[in-house]
C-alpha cells in the first residue's frame, strides 16, 4: 500500500470489516457492470471510489437529457455531445480515481459476447433495464460459477437479490420467466424517483464489496424490496439453497445463453423506443451511413453513432449495426424502419 493509497482509502480501511488486507483485495478485484444507466451509474461510481481495481462498464446507449434526473454520473455536456454512456462514465470516473483500470464497452449484451465480457469478473453487477439481459446474465453466471447481484427499480419501488451460484437460489429459482408484455410497470408508465435508484444501487454495491472481500457469510439471503414513497421495507427469505426444479441452476439448461429464449428486438424502458440488433455483428461505415441518411432528415454524428431525425421517428445507429428507433414501442414497426434505412 503506497502512501497515496493509505490516504485515499483511510476512512474505508478504518471500518473493521475491511482494513488494510481487505483494501488490497478490492484493489486486486474485477467487477463488471452490465448497463450504466440509473443503477449502473451509481454502482460504477461507488465501486470506483471504493478502489475496486478493474471495472468493465458495458452499455449500449447514449446520454440524453432525461437521463440526468436519476443517472448520477452524467452531465448536460454529455447529453449535448451524444456520448455513449460507457464512454462518459469512464471519462468521469478516471478523473475520480486515476489509479484503477476502467474499461468502457459500447455494446449490447447478448449471448454472443457475454461470456467473454464476464470471463475475468469476480462479481457481475446488474445495471440493466430489461429482464432479457438479466436472464442472460443469470445463465452465464450460473454456468461459470460467478456471483452476480440483481437489481431493479421503477416508480418508487426497488428490489435487489444477491446470487451465489451453487449456494443461493438463482434468478430463475424465484422468477421462472420474464414478465409478459404489459404485466410489469416501466419507467414510461410509472416513472422513477432518483432516491430509489440510489438506495437499490447502494445495497447492490455493499453486497459486491462483501463478495470481493471474501465474506460470503455477510451477504443478504433473499430478495430485498423497498418502496420509498409508501415507506415499505420487506425481505423475502429465499430457500436454503438452489431449487432443484429450477431449469437453470437445477437442470443446468442455459436457454437464454443458448438462444432458445430471448429476442433481438427490445422495447427500452421509459423511452418509447425499440432497439434492433442484427443476428450477426457487423462493422458499419458511419460516415457513409450519415451521407445516405441525410436524404431523409437532419443528421448528426460522431465516431460512436449516427443519428437521423426522420419525419416521425429518431433513428440512432451504432457501428455494430445496432439501432435505436425512438417514437414507437411497436417491435414490428421498428423492424420495418430498420430494414428501410439500414438494410439488414
Amino acid at each position: 500500500m503506497t502512501a497515496d493509497r493509505l490516504e485515499r482509502y483511510s476512512r474505508q480501511m478504518r471500518f473493521a470489516g475491511i482494513g488494510v488486507e481487505g483494501q488490497k483485495r478490492l484493489l486486486n478485484s474485477t467487477a463488471v457492470v452490465c448497463g450504466c444507466g440509473a443503477l449502473g451509474s451509481v454502482i460504477a461510481s461507488t465501486l470506483a471510489r471504493a478502489g475496486v481495481g478493474r471495472l468493465r462498464i458495458i452499455d449500449r446507449d447514449f446520454v440524453e437529457t432525461h437521463n440526468l434526473q436519476r443517472q448520477f454520473l452524467y452531465t448536460e455536456a454529455d447529453a449535448a455531445e451524444n456520448l455513449p454512456k460507457a464512454v462518459a462514465a469512464a471519462d468521469h470516473l478516471k478523473r475520480v480515481n486515476s489509479e484503477i483500470q476502467i474499461e468502457p464497452v459500447v455494446s449490447d449484451i447478448d449471448r454472443g459476447n457475454i461470456a467473454a465480457l464476464v470471463e475475468d469478473a469476480d462479481v457481475i453487477m446488474d445495471g440493466s433495464d430489461n429482464f432479457e439481459v438479466r436472464y442472460l446474465v443469470n445463465d452465464v453466471a450460473v454456468q461459470r460459477g460467478k456471483p452476480w447481484i440483481f437489481g431493479g427499480c421503477v416508480g418508487s419501488q426497488g428490489q435487489t437479490m444477491t446470487i451465489i451460484p451453487g449456494t443461493t437460489p438463482c434468478l430463475r429459482c424465484l422468477f421462472r420467466a420474464t414478465p409478459a408484455p404489459g404485466e410489469a410497470a416501466t419507467c414510461e408508465t410509472a416513472g422513477v424517483l432518483a432516491p430509489i435508484v440510489a438506495i437499490v444501487a447502494s445495497y447492490q454495491t455493499a453486497e459486491a464489496i462483501k463478495i470481493l472481500l471474501g465474506k460470503p457469510e455477510q451477504i443478504q439471503r433473499g430478495l430485498l424490496y423497498t418502496d420509498v414513497w409508501d415507506n415499505v421495507w420487506q425481505r423475502f427469505d429465499a430457500a436454503s439453497g438452489p431449487d432443484p426444479e429450477c431449469p437453470c441452476c437445477g437442470a443446468r439448461q442455459f436457454e437464454w445463453l443458448e438462444g432458445k429464449l430471448g429476442s433481438r428486438a427490445l422495447r427500452l424502458c421509459g423511452r418509447n423506443a425499440v432497439q434492433i440488433a442484427p443476428e450477426t455483428r457487423t462493422s458499419l461505415d458511419l460516415e457513409r451511413l450519415a451521407r445516405d441518411l441525410a436524404e431523409w432528415g437532419p443528421v448528426t454524428s460522431n465516431r460512436y453513432l449516427v443519428r437521423c431525425e426522420l419525419p416521425a421517428h429518431r433513428l440512432t445507429v451504432f457501428p455494430d449495426g445496432r439501432a435505436i428507433i425512438q417514437g414507437t414501442d411497436d417491435l414490428e414497426q421498428a423492424r420495418t424502419i430498420y430494414a428501410r434505412y439500414i438494410g439488414h
